[in-house]
């Protein structure tokens, strides 16, 4: 057995006398002349890659996805929802672990260049992928909300360094999209670009609702279900919510391109079956909760199974971060949901851009914050200060994980986190026990 090392910052030869049974990849391919490529022609649904979800909300999914499906799916979303034209330039900045990658690659089935940048965003300033963008004229940059927001609150304005004159659009994905990141990106990168706020899954690689370059783009909103996609958001009882009706569950009504070949190991179908149609029979059930606006577009309110239940009044934990991570000291948040006293209250926690700060004029101004900007019923009854919070290896902060270990519960996916050790510092915290 032999572990390949490929150079990327340092010296192959010296990663190789370090590493048991190491071979560079030279020296690997070395024996190996190159030969002609055999094209086969396979079925529509043949497996194309495995896929393992987040492990935001459980162990994660090892999914199998379809090389027709995918294509079909991606082509879509590139040159109809996004407007991607042969020639044209995409950065998505991603790792290889989460599926935007998957996404970003099938950008030249569309006649487009992908760019490419792997490393820190923030290194040496929050500068730097928009040198990138500028530089290699990038006509759809591709990111975070998380990252949006980072930005904002350093302060840095890429418009008043950059012409951005390739630039078409922004997207967004990864969590939901404050409506002051749609504010700062039309003041502070270019005023006229298409801004898409997109939402999907790596259960579908891809997305279900996002952006319409033909349509208007309203602040806080998704603009509409992607093309061949039957996307409704369905109350308790599994009737639909219409514009004004409220919040429930985002679902997809009829088949579509890119949904799974099947699970690995999983040869009766029953986990696939049970991740995705054990809510509402025979309709997908993304686990996400959401609602219509009255302009036909959607608001994403986070996941399902970390909807927030005080006094029975289900509350998206995205509606409180948007307030919350607006606020220069705090860096992040993560709400949950504590069983207290017959019922449950808010527990928010949050990493301050100087830590140690947390008083009691800012948690004074933490409560007003979400108070007047979502209501008072999503004003949490306790605030904490955290190092750190969990987040798989995607970047996605898990709430249930932190549910779990307040709750002196076992976490389940523990293997799924790139930073289980910041469990430890929501456990045992002797102000939740009063």
């Amino acid at each position: 057995v032999k572990t390949v090392v490929v150079a990327y910052a340092g010296d192959a030869e010296a990663a190789c006398r370090k590493t048991p049974s190491g071979i560079s990849l030279e020296d690997f391919l070395g024996p190996h002349a190159p030969g002609r490529i055999d094209f086969a022609q396979l079925p529509f649904d043949h497996p194309l890659y495995i896929l393992f979800s987040s492990g935001t909300t459980g162990r994660p999914k090892c999914i199998v996805h379809s090389g027709g499906g995918i294509l079909l799916k991606h082509l879509e979303e590139h040159q109809l929802q996004c407007d991607i034209k042969p020639g044209d330039r995409v950065l998505y900045f991603t790792t290889c672990g989460w599926m935007m990658w998957n996404w970003l690659v099938s950008a030249p089935a569309s006649g487009a260049t992908v760019v490419l940048y792997d490393g820190s965003p923030f290194h040496p300033g929050p500068e730097r992928l928009f040198d990138l963008v500028e530089e290699a004229h990038v006509t759809h940059f591709g990111t975070s909300a998380k990252y949006i927001d980072a930005v904002k609150k350093s302060g840095y304005r890429p418009r008043d360094h950059h012409r951005f004159k390739a630039l078409r659009a922004v997207l967004s994905t990864g969590s939901p999209l404050a409506a002051s990141s749609f504010d700062f990106v039309y003041e502070a990168i270019k005023s006229d670009l298409h801004l898409a706020s997109i939402s999907g899954g790596t259960d579908i690689c891809g997305c279900f609702v996002g952006g319409n370059p033909v349509g208007p783009v309203r602040r806080g909103e998704i603009q509409a279900p992607f093309l061949g996609m039957a996307v409704d958001v369905l109350d308790a009882g599994g009737q639909p919510l219409g514009p004004g009706g409220g919040k429930g569950e985002l679902v997809c009504t009829k088949p579509f391109p890119s949904m799974p070949v099947k699970f690995w190991n999983d040869a009766d179908g029953s986990r696939y079956r049970a991740a995705y149609f054990e809510r509402f029979e025979g309709i997908w059930c993304q686990g996400d909760f959401a609602e219509w606006t009255d302009m036909g577009g959607l608001i994403i309110h986070g996941r399902s199974d970390a909807t927030l239940n005080p006094g029975g009044v289900r509350i998206g934990t995205a509606e409180i971060y948007a307030q919350v991570e607006q606020l220069a000291e705090v860096s992040e948040a993560i709400a949950i949901g504590q069983d207290w006293d017959g019922d449950t209250r808010i527990v928010l926690f949050v990493v301050l851009a100087r830590p140690g700060g947390l008083n009691a004029e800012l948690t004074k101004r933490i409560r007003a914050a979400i108070a007047e900007g979502a209501s008072p019923r999503h004003v949490p009854a306790v605030v904490l200060e955290v190092a750190d919070i969990p987040r798989t290896k995607s970047g996605k902060i898990t709430e249930i994980a932190v549910r779990d270990v307040v709750h002196g519960r076992k976490v389940a996916n523990v293997e799924a986190l790139a930073n289980p050790e910041a469990l430890a510092y929501f456990a045992n915290r002797a102000e939740l026990d009063k």
